[in-house]
């Protein structure tokens, strides 16, 4: 991507920063708890929050 303004910058750093946090916080709750299903529902939220944040690095 070229020609981007700072604040577009900005906002899309914000957004990365916060898929994440979002990522570390599933992951952690994936950790913490006993029922396998949450287990899983966690541990994929957490790999897609991830993902879409390196996604958006990329396009850079």
């Amino acid at each position: 991507m070229t020609g981007l303004k700072q604040s577009e910058l900005n906002w899309i750093r914000e957004v990365v920063s916060a898929h994440l946090t979002t990522s570390c916080k599933l992951n952690d709750y994936a950790n913490q708890v006993e029922d396998p299903q949450l287990q899983k529902m966690f541990a994929k939220s957490s790999t897609e929050a991830k993902t879409a944040a390196q996604n958006l690095i990329n396009m850079l």
